[in-house]
């Protein structure tokens, strides 16, 4: 995969320059963002989706779908709420945003009667984030704005049971991942993003499979993208869903040659630093982090302010630890404002082989 051109050469020269000059900053929380509009089922259906179904596509089941809550979809029918919210992060220091798909698989989609509209959500999804980063890009173009295609985790699981009574069952197969990861990826790529990031990894055999149909669509285009890579720590345990800490998190994924690899979601920042650090002390990639705003409240909340994060992640910064900074859940752009920053200024971290910038 690493042998193949890049498709935006241009594009990635004036990342690594980037790179090596600065810490760069990801965006916060699309979904926190779009939570504070309040949308009702109507809200999130439009014109397009205004019975409860796609007036495009054949209906094959009975009654209508309950959309609300599918934030992806949003990309269609409120196409204007998300621009809004890369438009935020922009306007707060955000260096790179990430497109509106987390859950625009075939898998993921299949909860509300949509999967037929998967490569269509990526699709425009990677055209609303490449929209935001070009116009801002136009205003500044000493500093340069990028478009991250997001491919999230699904909600299927390739190495677990979901079934306590039966452990040897699977929902999925690593082919079915596979495709799922192929489809969305192309969208993205077609959409116009200049890196995918395979993110919130609980289970690293489903990260496999994302790298995999990344592999497999990279030769098949005769081209490729930097491909970022982030795990969840999904407790204080220090291990992912499926049992690896973040050393051996990395070493399963390190053969991909990943742009970045880092953890985001599940934990505040003060509990990612020890794996954090784990990760800048032995992998030959650039380290990224977006940390939730701390941990949840008894009300599903989170309470850790911008100030306090910001506090936090400048202390990574000042140690060295990191490349990309940004935030996960609960985090707004008065955070990634703060988080701006409290890491300006800060030396980047190097990469142990300086000869790794330029694979």
């Amino acid at each position: 995969m690493t042998t193949l051109p890049w498709l935006h050469p241009d594009r990635v020269a004036r990342l690594e320059q980037a790179l090596r000059e600065r810490i760069l900053i990801l965006d916060g929380a699309m979904g926190t963002m779009l939570q504070g509009h309040a949308l009702d089922e109507s809200g999130f259906r439009g014109e397009r989706f205004a019975h409860g179904h796609d007036s495009r596509h054949e209906h094959v089941h009975p009654g209508s779908c309950d959309l609300k809550g599918n934030n992806d979809l949003l990309s269609l029918t409120r196409p204007e709420l998300i621009r809004g919210v890369h438009e935020a992060y922009l306007e707060a220091g955000a260096d790179l945003v990430e497109t509106n798909t987390f859950n625009s698989t075939r898998i993921s989609q299949a909860d509300y009667h949509l999967q037929h509209l998967a490569f269509e959500l990526n699709l425009e999804g990677a055209r609303l984030a490449r929209a935001a980063c070009d116009a801002h890009t136009t205003r500044t173009p000493e500093r340069p704005r990028f478009a991250i295609g997001v491919l999230g985790p699904t909600s299927r699981t390739a190495s677990l049971s979901p079934d306590v009574n039966d452990p040897g069952f699977r929902n999925v197969t690593f082919e079915e991942l596979a495709g799922n990861y192929r489809e969305s990826a192309s969208g993205l790529i077609d959409g116009g993003v200049d890196i995918l990031m395979v993110e919130t990894i609980f289970d690293t055999l489903n990260a496999k499979a994302a790298l995999f149909a990344l592999s497999e669509l990279f030769r098949e285009r005769g081209a490729r993208l930097p491909v970022m890579i982030s795990g969840t720590i999904t407790d204080r345990s220090g291990r992912t869903l499926s049992g690896q800490t973040a050393e051996a998190f990395y070493y399963s994924i390190a053969h991909a040659r990943p742009l970045a690899v880092g953890l985001n979601c599940a934990l505040g920042a003060a509990d990612l630093r020890p794996h954090v650090q784990t990760l800048a002390d032995i992998a030959d990639c650039y380290v990224s982090t977006h940390p939730n705003a701390g941990l949840p409240n008894a009300f599903a909340e989170y309470d850790e302010t911008p100030e306090q994060m910001a506090a936090v992640v400048g202390g990574f910064a000042r140690d060295g630890l990191l490349n990309l900074v940004g935030g996960c859940c609960g985090t707004t752009p008065a955070h990634i404002a703060a988080i701006a920053e409290a890491v300006r200024g800060c030396v980047p971290r190097r990469l142990p082989d300086a000869s790794r910038e330029a694979a």
